[in-house]
Order: structure tokens, then sequence, then C-alpha cells
């Protein structure tokens, strides 16, 4: 029935996503590793709360950015000093009793991903703060986001939430712990986009290789501000310790043109605006 169903244009058919572990066969061809992380923790805030959670999952990606094979999976919980907000319990399923006594060792973090050129968060802005917190291994390696480096709606998908992106695919999961979103997360990277030639995962390590510029528009004037929302400002209230300011990633050749936008549209005279270096190293670190 799914099949008849699925050759109509009048319905589309989701099925249950089933963890596989092989993806691309290697053919003797040399491979690199890399790491899917995912954190629950008791709330929002990078600097207090707390991690009651870590996955990851380990693989193996060809020379053409092809994910190979998963190789290794890590799940593991850990007790917070406080109990666990009943929101969070609500959304993440994990409860006090599940915790107690559990701990994350730091030295099991650290070999599990100690050969790892790349890792992989469909949120890094959150979560390599939390793991660099945490661990800091993850200060030394390059990190990449599967949620917001890949234009997912301009690839035909309806947002970059991974139910979106599961659907999109003809898939759905039961969303429970962290691991189950490293295994479908991994599907999603591994799958070809539409009208294009090679997979997400691909197109995802193109835009993290690249290196940006964070610049800031201080002291912008109060009634400019929707102008730099529409261009794609962000704002930072200075409560991390950053500026108390709008400020926008452009690619590097960019540059030019958006400092030239600033100086014309926002300041009206030659400024020389703050601007910082990204690249995967330090992109989504709370140490930029």
């Amino acid at each position: 029935m799914a099949e008849i169903l699925s050759k109509s244009p009048d319905y589309r058919v989701l099925r249950r996503l089933t963890p596989r572990t092989e993806f691309a066969p290697c053919d003797g061809q040399a491979t690199k590793t890399g790491i899917l992380l995912d954190v629950e923790t008791t709330g929002l805030n990078t600097a207090q709360d707390e991690i009651i959670e870590l996955a990851m999952v380990k693989f193996d990606y060809l020379p053409d950015d092809r994910i190979a094979r998963i190789t290794d999976v890590f799940s593991s919980l850990n007790e917070p000093q406080h109990p666990i907000p009943v929101e969070i319990t609500e959304l993440t399923g994990i409860t006090d009793e599940m915790v107690l006594g559990h701990r994350i060792d730091p030295d099991a973090v650290s070999a599990f991903v100690s050969d790892a050129v790349i890792v992989v968060a469909h949120n890094a802005n959150f979560d390599r703060k939390f793991a660099e917190r945490y661990w800091p291994v993850f200060e030394r390696k390059p990190w990449a986001c599967s949620a917001t480096e890949i234009e997912w709606r301009r690839h035909g998908f309806d947002g970059s939430r991974l139910g979106y992106l599961l659907a999109g695919a003809g898939l759905f999961h039961q969303a429970h712990r962290a691991i189950d979103d490293c295994r479908a997360l991994i599907e999603i990277l591994a799958t070809d986009v539409p009208n294009q030639v090679r997979s997400a995962f691909a197109i995802l390590l193109e835009r993290a290789r690249r290196k940006t510029i964070r610049i800031w528009a201080e002291q912008s004037p109060f009634d400019l501000k929707d102008v730099l929302k529409r261009r794609g400002y962000r704002w930072s209230d200075g409560s991390d310790g950053r500026p108390r300011s709008w400020y926008i990633d452009v690619d590097e050749v960019n540059q030019v043109v958006e400092v030239e936008f600033l100086r014309t549209a926002i300041y009206l005279k030659d400024v020389e605006p703050r601007m910082q270096i990204m690249s995967a190293m330090n992109r989504f670190s709370s140490r930029l």
C-alpha cells in the first residue's frame, strides 16, 4: 500500500528511519574521521547550565567528502549539581533518576575524538560552547554546523530543523535521546541533496572550510536598526563579553562590499569597523 501511495503525486510516504552503519564503499580509498555530536543540557545558558547527556557518532569519509561508514558510537549520561528542570525532562525524557551516579569520563571523551579532523553539530553555536567548557580537546578541533552552514531552504527543504530534513528525505524518527538525533543527522548528511551531484556533507565541508569575517556595526544609529536587520545583521546584547552591537558574518570575498555598505548607508562617513577573522577552528566558540 505504501509503495502504491508513493507513486502518486497526491501523497507523500514517510518511512521510519532504520539506523545503518554503511553508506558508501571505500574501495581501498584513504579516509578521514569525523564526529557528529549532540548534548542535552539543563538549560540554554552555555556558561552556567550543565550537560546531562553527551552523544557522539564517529564516522569515516572519503576524499570526495562522501560519508563511508559509522565506526563507533559514544553515549553517556551525567548527573548535574542541581535537579533537572521539569521542562527539560519533558523535552528530553531524561530524569534525575536516570542520571543519578553517572559521570562522563573526560579521558574517554578525549580518546574518542582524538583522531577526528572535523566535529559536526546541528546547532554548533550551542553545542560547541558547552563541549569546550567541559572538555578542552574540543578547542583544538575544527567545527561545522549542519543547521546554519547549509542553505537547506534553497535546496528544497522546509527548514533546518532535523524533523523537516528527515521529512524532506521521506523519513521520520522518534527523537527521544541525543544519540537518536545523531543517527538521524548522519543519514541526512550522507544523502545527496536534490538537484546536486554531491552529498549534504560535502556541501557542509565546502562551507566550513571557508574563512568568514565578523563585522561589528558598533554605535550605529538606532533608527537604522531595521536596515541592519533586513541585511542580515544580528544583535549582541553584550552579556557574554562581546560588544553590545549589531554584527554580521560574511564570506571573506564580501568583506570589502560589507564595509562599504556601513560607510555609505549607516555611518555616512569613512569608518573602520571592528572585524574578526573566523575559521572552523574558532567559529561558534565562546573563545571568539
